[in-house]
């Protein structure tokens, strides 16, 4: 792949487009050998510290520090809930027009639900003539999905809990979906991407927005579907 794409950099933070199927950094348990962090440290050539997450199917802004108070100064304002974060995400079946998804949630078996908070507004459906299962079509919703909390898989698992399941999702998806969109559409990811962050710079302390649109291959999508004009 090439260079990541640069959406914001100042003399503290710096953010990037994150493409879907990179992890943002090195795991335990993973054996890739390409991480954003990585990436984005050569492409610099200074070190970054992460200061937030993205699953690796997710694609979108994401933002690093530049310097370890930078990186401490961020992260106190995503734990105060201080950062206003956009998604926009594909789900099977049509929606509420708008809703609070107020489900705790386990990061891990073992320990206890943590409180998970999750709001969206549908911005456009579709219904496609191909049978699912007991259904002769296939309808969907497309999302503008504003979480308020940031626990693991949360956008993913409220929208499980709702019985509108993120198209792409193996892991909290609809099998069935998924296969539909790989067949039709050569889709073969999540469809989530995190489309914008807010949040009033620690340091000089303007409202800073950063955003980014829809890569090629979800712009062709949409465009198929019908949602290229909801997404701008």
């Amino acid at each position: 792949m090439g260079e990541l794409t640069i959406l914001y950099q100042d003399e503290h933070y710096i953010a990037v487009d994150k493409p879907a199927g990179l992890l943002v950094h090195r795991t335990r348990i993973s054996e890739d050998n390409r991480f954003v962090l990585q990436l984005l440290r050569d492409q610099i050539g200074r070190r970054v510290y992460p200061v937030h997450r993205l699953d690796r199917p997710t694609s979108g802004v994401l933002v690093f520090a530049l310097d370890s108070d930078a990186a401490r100064r961020l992260v106190q304002l995503f734990e105060q809930r201080q950062v206003e974060k956009r998604y926009l995400a594909v789900v099977r079946g049509y929606t509420d027009q708008a809703a609070l998804i107020d489900y705790p949630l386990r990061e891990e078996p073992h320990k206890p639900a943590q409180a998970a908070v999750t709001g969206y507004r549908r911005l456009a459906t579709v219904e496609l003539p191909i049978a699912v299962g007991r259904y002769a079509t296939a309808r969907y919703s497309l999302l503008e999905v504003r979480p308020a909390t940031g626990r693991m898989h949360q956008i993913r698992k409220h929208m499980k809990h709702i019985f509108h399941p993120i198209v792409g999702d193996t892991t909290h998806g609809d099998g069935r979906h998924n296969q539909l969109f790989r067949e039709q559409f050569g889709i073969y990811r999540l469809l989530l991407m995190a489309t914008g962050l807010e949040f009033r710079h620690p340091y000089s302390g303007v409202d800073l927005s950063i955003a980014a649109a829809p890569d090629g291959e979800l712009k062709g999508l949409f465009e198929r579907l019908g949602f290229a004009g909801e997404t701008e």
